[in-house]
C-alpha cells in the first residue's frame, strides 16, 4: 500500500506550464540562405500538443508565403517557411500565446 504512495506524483502537472496552452521548452527560430537573396525559416521545438499544419496553413495566409512540414531524424516535426519571417514568427507565437517570449530563442545573422 505505502509503495503505491511513493511512485505517485502529485505536482507532476504543475511542471507542464503555469498557464494553459503554453508550451514548455523553447522554440527555435532560425533562418538559413539559399541562392543569392532567398532565404529560408525553420521554428523546430513546437509543442506536440499543436497541429503543426494548422499552424503552417495560418503562417501561409498571415505572413503572404510558403511553407511546409518536414520530418527531421534528430528534432522531429520542423515548420519551414520561404523568406525571413522571423519577426513575423515571433510576434505570431508571443500574441497567440503559444508560447511566452522567454520561450522564444531567434537566431540568425
Amino acid at each position: 500500500m505505502t509503495m503505491s504512495l511513493l511512485l505517485l506524483d502529485p505536482f507532476a502537472d504543475a511542471s507542464k506550464g503555469d498557464e494553459e496552452g503554453v508550451q514548455e521548452g523553447i522554440v527555435h527560430i532560425r533562418v538559413q540562405q539559399r541562392n543569392g537573396r532567398k532565404s529560408l525559416t525553420t521554428v523546430q521545438g513546437i509543442s506536440d500538443d499543436f497541429d503543426k499544419r494548422k499552424l503552417v496553413k495560418v503562417f501561409k495566409k498571415e505572413f503572404a508565403c510558403n511553407g511546409t512540414v518536414v520530418e527531421h531524424p534528430e528534432y522531429g516535426e520542423v515548420i519551414q517557411l520561404q523568406g525571413d519571417q522571423r519577426r513575423n514568427i515571433y510576434s505570431f507565437l508571443k500574441n497567440i500565446g503559444i508560447c511566452k517570449s522567454e520561450q522564444l530563442k531567434v537566431h540568425g545573422f
